[in-house]
């Protein structure tokens, strides 16, 4: 009796065990699966490609009043549905994208935000980004659930509110607001430079920033309380040279960048005043004015360049280079 007793129990014993092994190795499966979809997520040429090439004007991060255009997550909602298939929203991408004056399935957008601009990317970027849009959930605004709850007929006119409070450390909560003024003077640039460009092409964005740049990036400036600026160590405007303190942070993020190390705001606490650093880095719409003179540069556009800015240093760009920095200065939040 005693040793049926005994192997009951070692039966008993092995078959709990044996469960237990099992159990840890299906959730020891599945949190390496899921590290292995989000490593593969990162390394996705197509995620890095929307960032830097759609990001200037989609960015999820902006508040809804500050959107300058449909975030990338919205683009996908009306363009996929369940028999969409890859190659599909792919063509219908490559075909919009060469003619972005035709109808859009988010007509309400286009009277919000006008037409974007035509800018000439290659067919394999926007393959790849489509092919990641497609495969993978797409940061979405904090006020995207509100959009959806109103059936895509547009969200309630919420602000996106930076947690300064609870945003961890000094630094962090400093970075936050940083990125915050970032967002606020990039939004009011690009929206009318869109329109510049809309109008007159890559000549009316060069005769825009001439003239418009520096009074609407100070006009955002006296808004929110804060000394803003883009500088850099080859300006176009001799205004933006970039003072001794900036070509080192320049110089820093320039070698982030090459490393391809993931870019964070430098944040400088200087007793009652914070000193905010952020890089901008080109793209495929910068280098119409920005790249190389009659290559991405079109001749008409070189000529206003050269009559505008004779001391012209900013060309000669390639996608993904550092163009400057956003140098923000405001003062600490009162304890």
């Amino acid at each position: 009796m005693r040793k049926i007793i005994l192997f009951l129990l070692s039966s008993i014993l092995l078959t709990i065990g044996c469960k237990d092994v099992k159990a840890l190795k299906e959730g020891t499966d599945k949190e390496s699966s899921k590290e292995e979809v989000l490593e593969a997520e990162a390394m996705h040429p197509g995620k890095g490609l929307m960032e830097r090439e759609c990001y200037i004007c989609h960015n999820p991060k902006a508040s809804e009043v500050h959107m300058i255009a449909p975030p990338m997550a919205m683009i996908k909602l009306h363009y996929i549905d369940s028999g969409t298939t890859k190659e599909q929203f792919t063509r219908a991408m490559v075909h919009w994208l060469n003619d972005p004056q035709q109808e859009s399935k988010i007509p309400y957008a286009v009277e919000r935000f006008g037409s974007m601009p035509y800018i000439p990317y290659p067919e394999k970027v926007i393959e790849q980004i489509t092919d990641y849009m497609y495969d993978h959930e797409l940061d979405r605004p904090d006020w995207f659930a509100d959009y959806l709850e109103n059936d895509k007929q547009g969200a309630e006119n919420t602000l996106e509110k930076y947690n300064y409070a609870t945003a961890g450390n000094a630094e962090k909560r400093y970075a936050n607001k940083g990125l915050g003024h970032t967002l606020a003077a990039k939004a009011q640039l690009g929206r009318n430079l869109m329109k510049a460009i809309n109008e007159k092409g890559a000549q009316g964005a060069v005769e825009f920033c001439n003239v418009k740049a520096i009074p609407l990036t100070d006009s955002v400036s006296v808004m929110r309380n804060a000394a803003i600026k883009r500088v850099t160590d080859k300006p176009r405007n001799p205004q933006n040279q970039a003072s001794g303190k900036e070509l080192e942070h320049i110089t820093f993020f320039k070698e982030q960048i090459a490393s391809d190390k993931n870019v964070e705001p430098i944040v400088e606490i200087h007793d009652d005043e914070v000193s905010f650093y952020y890089p901008i880095t080109t793209n495929t719409m910068c280098l119409q004015c920005h790249g190389s003179p009659n290559e991405q540069i079109e001749p008409e556009t070189l000529a206003v360049l050269r009559n505008l800015y004779p001391k012209d240093k900013a060309i000669g760009y390639e996608i993904n280079e550092l163009r400057g920095i956003w140098s923000i200065n405001f003062e600490t939040d009162s304890e």
